[in-house]
């Protein structure tokens, strides 16, 4: 390929690019404003000039050929250069504004991010946020978001990445109902009282606990299930049993004297919103200033 074909070739890979990201034509075309007719004859023009078949093409879906992953992945990196490109000179043209966009667990946005948030405006005047709350597993380089927080034991690879804390599972009821009910002392203990616990599945009413290498597991059972962490905390502040939440749901109202925790000696084991607290963006080597303010920001609250 020539170089004036190479030049005239490049829109056509980015195009080839956002159909792989997308999974279908007619919705790479909604995303560029365009029309699936039009998209496929950037990617079938792109196939005669590479003289290689780069996807597999049905009338439900598109799967990359063995040359088509290849080339993808080289067009994807040519893509994430020229992006590097116009960052760096924004880097250098302005300090940080604009829109950064954050996306984090539903619980965890709601509960810590949401009033960090408040605050982080107030000292940017010139920055918007955009916080999705969303419990589904994104990623920036395809869900076009700018940082994505992601609280798990297994980072994603591909993905640059900052640790903010950790990520703890407590019992916690109130007083009342303790006084009335009895303080456990042992797991076992856990099966003569009521339990508030997730029930989206079966295996959510078998809480493990774990002391000094030894693993307890006991069935539980209460009168109020709800999938939602703030849900059993307030149920949990009425008397109506003993909650499992991640601690950062949980700190506010220990704090407050609202519920006490309950088995301060026994770690819970938990499936979900567990490890670490991943702050995951492009692994770019030059981030725009608004996004670098943020995660600066971040890393400074939670420290």
């Amino acid at each position: 390929m020539n170089p004036p074909e190479l030049f005239d070739s490049l829109a056509d890979m980015a195009v080839f690019v956002r159909v792989v990201d997308a999974g279908s034509f007619s919705a790479a075309a909604r995303q560029l404003c365009s029309l699936p007719s039009t998209v496929s004859r950037q990617v079938k023009r792109l196939e005669q000039r590479l003289g290689t078949q780069l996807l597999e093409r049905s009338t439900r879906r598109i799967r990359l050929t063995e040359s088509g992953a290849q080339v993808y992945s080289h067009c994807r990196a040519m893509l994430g250069a020229a992006a590097e490109a116009v960052d760096a000179a924004g880097r250098l043209a302005a300090g940080p504004r604009g829109r950064v966009s954050l996306s984090a667990p539903t619980a965890f946005a709601k509960t810590v991010l949401h009033p960090l948030m408040l605050e982080f405006l107030q000292r940017y005047p010139e920055v918007d946020v955009q916080l999705v709350f969303n419990d589904l597993h994104t990623d920036p380089l395809i869900d076009d978001l700018d940082l994505v927080i992601r609280l798990t034991t297994r980072p994603p690879l591909g993905l640059a990445g900052r640790t903010l804390g950790a990520v703890r599972w407590l019992l916690v009821a109130s007083e009342a109902y303790l006084a009335e009910r009895g303080v456990p002392h042992q797991p076992m203990d856990l099966q003569q009282h009521d339990c508030l616990y997730l029930g989206e599945n079966t295996d959510d009413s078998r809480w493990r606990l774990s002391q000094a290498g030894a693993t307890e597991t006991v069935q539980v059972k209460g009168r109020y299930i709800a999938n939602h962490a703030g849900a059993r905390l307030d149920a949990a502040k009425e008397g109506f049993g003993i909650a499992n939440l991640p601690d950062f749901v949980a700190k506010e109202s220990l704090a407050q004297g609202q519920v006490v925790q309950v088995l301060p000696d026994w770690e819970l084991q938990a499936g979900a919103y567990v490890g670490s607290i991943w702050l995951l963006y492009p692994p770019k080597r030059y981030l725009p200033p608004k996004v670098r303010v943020l995660i600066d920001y971040l890393v400074e609250q939670f420290a």
